[in-house]
């Protein structure tokens, strides 16, 4: 994001003064390593943030860097019932950043801000969106739509592998033929990059086979890679019209393509505040792991949460389906 968003010289340090030509190769390679601390989708929404911030503040004459608390306050209750508070949380934190990068002091709890956010809350806060936690049943509706072509051979492996690893869309579309190793109960998949792993060290879990066949992930998986002959390289791919395989590999927005296209097909339907998303399987994996008696640390060591407050956040959505408060009433 340095190099698209902050573009003034003398900003890094000793290397931007009159540097050498192996300084500026140094340099340049700094900035390239700065810019992939984060995720690319997290680079994507922060810089699609900030040129929203920049270009309104120009048009309203304001300074976009630095800007003044009173210029974010502006900024915030000019988007105010315009967007969700969650998405003005994230824009004043991808102008935080920006800020933070450029060598700017910036407090994004200056009581001009904190209760600009509070004021709005009042008066726009709705519910939060989030994705509907997709059950087991659900998933075996939506897979029933796959047929036995090679884009039904790939949608049923990326929606079953990624329901029975917890994998999030971005890992899904990571993962090579070379990171995969079967066993004879299971299946060993080592995630090459992820939100939570920060220094891309790369983590495994391990996917036993289903009961049944029709829902079996390792099986899914299986039968994917001998129909499309995939030996190495990205494991989901494009299946072009006239039935070929090409060399790329998905892209994050591509599952969720599928996943809606085959839930609308199944009939599964989200609402405004639940809709239907990838992320759904990550928080139906959580929620039915639950359900069925699985543990904390069981559920987060194969979501691979660091967090147990994160992951808990699935686990009270499942405890509403128990109504376990009003069990014990006799009603």
């Amino acid at each position: 994001m340095s190099r698209d968003i902050v573009r003034r010289p003398g900003r890094h340090g000793d290397l931007s003064v009159n540097p050498s030509l192996e300084g500026e190769a140094a340099l340049k390679r700094a900035l390239g390593y700065i810019e992939k601390a984060d995720a690319e989708g997290t680079r994507r929404v922060y810089a699609s943030d900030w040129r929203h911030f920049n270009a309104w503040a120009l048009r309203a004459g304001f300074e976009p860097l630095p800007a003044s608390p009173a210029t974010i306050a502006a900024y915030l209750t000019s988007q105010a019932g315009g967007f969700a508070l969650a998405t003005l949380r994230r824009r004043l934190a991808a102008i935080a950043r920006v800020h933070r990068e450029a060598g700017h002091h910036f407090d994004s709890k200056d009581p001009i801000i904190r209760n600009a956010l509070r004021g709005i809350a009042r008066e726009h806060a709705e519910p939060q969106r989030q994705a509907a936690a997709l059950t087991t049943a659900e998933i075996r509706q939506i897979v029933g739509t796959c047929d036995t072509g090679l884009t039904g051979l790939r949608d049923r492996a990326i929606l079953l592998l990624g329901y029975a690893g917890a994998l999030r869309r971005s890992e899904l579309v990571g993962i090579d033929r070379e990171h995969l190793k079967f066993h004879a109960d299971a299946l060993e998949i080592l995630i090459p990059r992820s939100k939570g792993d920060k220094e891309s060290g790369g983590q495994r879990i391990s996917i036993g086979r289903g009961k049944a066949r029709e829902t079996c992930p390792v099986r899914a998986v299986e039968e994917w890679l001998r129909e499309a002959g995939i030996k190495y390289g990205p494991l989901f791919r494009k299946v072009t019209r006239y039935g070929t395989v090409e060399p790329n590999r998905l892209s994050a927005e591509a599952v969720r393509l599928i996943l809606r296209k085959r839930a609308e097909m199944a009939g599964i339907q989200g609402t405004r505040l639940e809709p239907i998303s990838p992320h759904g399987l990550r928080a139906g994996f959580v929620t039915q792991s639950y359900l069925a008696g699985a543990r904390d640390e069981e559920i987060m060591e194969h979501t691979r949460h660091k967090d147990v407050a994160t992951m808990r956040r699935y686990v009270r959505r499942a405890k509403l389906q128990k109504g376990a408060a009003t069990s014990k009433l006799g009603l």
